[in-house]
């Protein structure tokens, strides 16, 4: 059994099948997704609040190389503790409105839910090269 890092074997192996490219929605329990084919979800929630958005985010930003990171402008008003914390890891945080934020989640390669219950706690990663 694997000792340390990810634990969570679907979400081990989810972030195992990513490409350059491929995008990774980290969303609060209450983001609606649209599944489809491509679309692989792992559901952390256990209880709300738990496992926490920015424990999760690091998790993943440990195991990811990510190029880009976009969430809802929304989060600005309605999150600035999320808002915050996504600056203080991305240089550039690309803010759009919170539908068109839906609608591009809509064609990730994955969703990780968690089990945050703070509104518009929620970004997309897409994914780097490690070199």
């Amino acid at each position: 059994m694997k000792k340390s890092g990810i634990l969570n074997r679907h979400l081990a192996g989810a972030l195992a099948m990513l490409g350059h490219t491929d995008t990774v929605v980290v969303c609060d329990a209450g983001l609606p997704i649209a599944v489809g084919p491509q679309l692989m979800v792992v559901d952390l929630a256990f209880r709300a609040g738990v496992p926490p958005f920015e424990e999760v985010l690091s998790g993943l930003l440990d195991e990811l190389e990510i190029e880009g990171a976009m969430a809802a402008d929304e989060i600005e008003e309605h999150n600035p503790e999320t808002h915050a914390l996504l600056k203080g890891h991305f240089d550039t945080l690309h803010l759009v409105p919170h539908e068109e934020f839906k609608a591009r989640a809509r064609h990730a390669r994955l969703v990780v839910r968690t089990g945050e219950v703070t509104p518009y706690a929620n970004v997309m990663l897409s994914c780097g090269v490690p070199f």
